[in-house]
């Protein structure tokens, strides 16, 4: 019996991310504008916004360009070898790329290492579009089906368009030790751990950066605009809007988390998130490294970029401020039973330092 299957880019339409990618490409424009690796911006990141609203005419662009239309092809096929579990394209990728993923919950310190592992590999992070380097691409999230959208199949879409991103930005790129290195910030992997396992290879590094719940609380609301006057939840940035989500998927409402205190949802959003590193296939990688966030810590890690790839540079400076048990003392405490619960073999002396 034969059954054919047809989808066309109605269904699955290419993403405005993999479309500002090619835009660029084909008008012979370098990614010089992308800032992906500022430790210390606390501007909300109106990015994606900007992107949807500009797809539509650089696609256009794009399919007018034979390259252009090849990689969106070559998208497709990358797509397909996903769908049907294609373990030969897989093994050629493994073969050529070694991926190194930076992972932890927003505010940990991922972008400052991610940016440190391209200087040291002598590639200037600002030139390195912010879909290839950094946390919203490939998506992954707790699953959705709405409208015309199957979260699964969005994560399988995206990942095909990253792999066309690695295989144009990285494909002639020196190698290391056999392989080219591709750095990633992959804040979402955590929601698909074995998916990213097995598509990268079993000897992809994961980097997890952790960092006390309201050390990382507080850097959020920061970046969304400040603590709400009246202390309850705001939806202002991505990170916020992660939080929501999250919390919808185990049943919690929009007008219940209106009503809840900003620290409650915080530290729910970290619970969970971290309680998938050990539940979704992630944290079966052989190569696992844990560093919690602190000024010492993340500049070490940095160092040690830089003299595995012989760059003769030294990692810029990681800038801490005052720890946060300083300002939110009542919310230590709070605290306290939720890193105790996830039970993870983190070190906890030193998330306790709460920087």
């Amino acid at each position: 019996m034969g059954v054919e299957l047809k989808l066309t880019d109605r269904e699955l339409p290419v993403s405005p991310a993999f479309v500002d990618y090619l835009a660029h490409v084909v008008d012979g424009r370098p990614f010089a504008d992308h800032e992906w690796g500022d430790q210390l911006s606390e501007k909300l990141n109106y990015a994606q916004r900007d992107l949807v609203q500009r797809a539509p005419k650089d696609a256009g662009r794009v399919m007018a360009d034979p390259r252009g239309r090849a990689a969106i092809a070559r998208s497709y096929h990358w797509l397909l070898a996903l769908l049907s579990g294609n373990q030969n394209a897989l093994r050629e990728l493994q073969l050529k790329f070694h991926f190194i993923n930076v992972i932890g919950i927003p505010r940990t310190g991922g972008s400052y290492l991610t940016k440190e592992l391209y200087l040291a590999l002598g590639i200037d992070p600002t030139t390195v579009h912010n879909a290839l380097a950094h946390d919203g691409f490939p998506e992954a999230g707790p699953f959705q089906l709405n409208e015309a959208s199957n979260s699964w199949i969005v994560s399988l879409q995206t990942m095909a368009e990253y792999l066309v991103m690695v295989e144009s930005f990285f494909g002639n790129r020196p190698r290391h030790s056999g392989k080219i290195v591709v750095p990633k910030k992959l804040t979402k992997g955590i929601y698909a751990g074995g998916f990213f396992h097995r598509v990268l290879g079993e000897a992809v590094e994961h980097i997890v950066t952790l960092r006390h719940p309201v050390a990382s609380c507080m850097s959020t609301y920061e970046k969304s605009g400040g603590l709400p006057a009246n202390g309850r939840f705001a939806l202002r940035s991505n990170i916020e809007e992660w939080c929501r989500r999250d919390l919808a998927y185990v049943g919690i409402s929009g007008e219940n988390l209106a009503q809840m205190d900003y620290f409650d949802v915080y530290l729910r959003y970290w619970e969970q998130y971290h309680l998938y590193i050990a539940t979704t296939g992630l944290s079966a990688n052989r190569d696992l490294k844990v560093v919690v966030y602190g000024k010492e810590r993340l500049e070490d890690l940095g160092r040690s970029f830089h003299r595995r790839y012989d760059s003769r540079a030294t990692p810029g400076e990681f800038k801490v401020f005052g720890t946060a048990r300083e300002r939110h003392p009542d919310w230590m405490q709070r605290a306290q039973p939720v890193i105790e619960r996830v039970q993870l073999p983190f070190p906890v002396d030193q998330i306790m330092e709460a920087w």
